[in-house]
Order: C-alpha cells, then structure tokens, then sequence
C-alpha cells in the first residue's frame, strides 16, 4: 500500500506525521516500512535517520523518478509512506498517481484551509484520470483544544467532499522537540506525550482501518 501526505503549505505537519506513522506501522508489526522523501527540504529522511528504530527511507524527488519508482519500491514493502513536498508540483502530481490514499493534513487557519482546498482539487484531477483511486482523508493538525477557530475550520473542511477523520491532532510542545530530540512521541515522557500517542495511534488506526475496509 502506498499511503502519501499531502498539501502544498509548508509546516502542516506533513513530516510529523509521515515520520510518526512510520515508526507506529513498524511497531504494529509491519516488518517492511519504507518512506519515501520527496520533499526537497528532507525533514522527514534525516528524522528517521535520527532514529534507534530501524526504518529505511529513499528520497526521490523528481516528477519521473516518483513515477517509475514508487510502484517497484512498493513491491519490496508491506507499507510505503510519501512524503509529499510542499506546493502543488508535478511532483505532487506524480505521488497521486501512484498513491492508494492521499492524507491531507490541515491546520485551523483561513490560509492553510485554502491550501488544503487546492489540494482536494488535485486529488480530484487525479482521481478523475485512474477512474478512481486514490483515496483521500483530511484531518486537522496542530489544533488547540476548547476553541472556536478549530469548530469553524472542521465545519469548513467537512464541505470539501472528502471524509475528514475523527482524531485531531493537537498543538503540543512535544510534538515539536521531537526532531531535535532524535527522538517520536512514543520516546518522549510526561502527559503531553502520552496525550500526543494515543492521539497519533487513534489517527493511524483510522487511516489503516479505512484502507483494509476497501475504500481506496
């Protein structure tokens, strides 16, 4: 399966989340994971490699190289994660092509709303041009609790036609010493990681649940 992270603006959560999910696959017993770092700043390649946990990651960038080779990549794991880069580039184009499901994350904001909305209409181009697949899930990320803001924007996103997943990933100082701790939630301490895990493990789960049910 090929499970890429999508939208065009820069600090979504993109990285975060690829990484993330990653290193939950391996520990939920998928042996093979493999991500693939399209994005040119390679935030997510030099994350993992960061890691103690083993988890192999090739970047490939170009439109081309993203088609020819994220179908054979795919052949040789069990789950294969994009990392998107961020604008909506051919590159872009190319892992919707390939992709299964596309998961767009969206923070509470007018400007990353619009992004996202971008992102939904390339979907749908590509969706239009296989006659069907990928599949595409939004979810909101880096939200604060108790807020009007993140009310609005999930009344706002359920209006692109796309399903939005239940779990919201909230702001959290720990999410964002992770990268410079070498390090995911589940190795961090303290209740704001813990919160942050089962946040993360309840958004995977949606994610995985959603693609063995036959939906992409």
């Amino acid at each position: 399966m090929i499970i890429s992270l999508a939208n065009q603006k820069g600090g979504c959560s993109k990285s975060t989340t690829a990484v993330h999910l990653c290193h939950w696959l391996k520990t939920q017993g998928e042996r093979d994971v493999l991500l693939v770092d399209a994005d040119a700043q390679r935030s997510s390649s030099i994350w993992l490699d960061s890691l103690d946990i083993d988890i192999p990651f090739k970047v490939v960038q170009s439109p081309d190289d993203l088609l020819d080779h994220l179908p054979e990549l795919a052949e040789k794991c069990e789950a294969l994660v994009v990392d998107g880069p961020a604008g909506l580039s051919e590159s872009t184009r190319a892992i919707l092509f390939r992709s299964d499901i596309a998961v767009v994350p969206c923070q509470p904001s007018g400007v990353d709303i619009r992004s996202a909305a971008d992102a939904v209409k390339l979907i749908r181009q590509a969706q239009s041009v296989r006659n069907g697949p990928p599949d595409a899930v939004l979810f909101l990320s880096r939200a604060v609790k108790g807020t009007k803001l993140k009310e609005e924007a999930l009344t706002v996103l359920k209006k692109s036609g796309f399903d939005i997943l239940t779990t919201t990933i909230h702001q959290r100082q720990v999410i964002a010493d992770c990268f410079g701790q070498r390090a995911t939630v589940w190795e961090m301490a303290g209740k704001a990681a813990k919160d942050a895990q089962t946040e993360y493990s309840s958004l995977f789960t949606e994610i995985i649940k959603r693609i063995n049910n036959g939906n992409s």
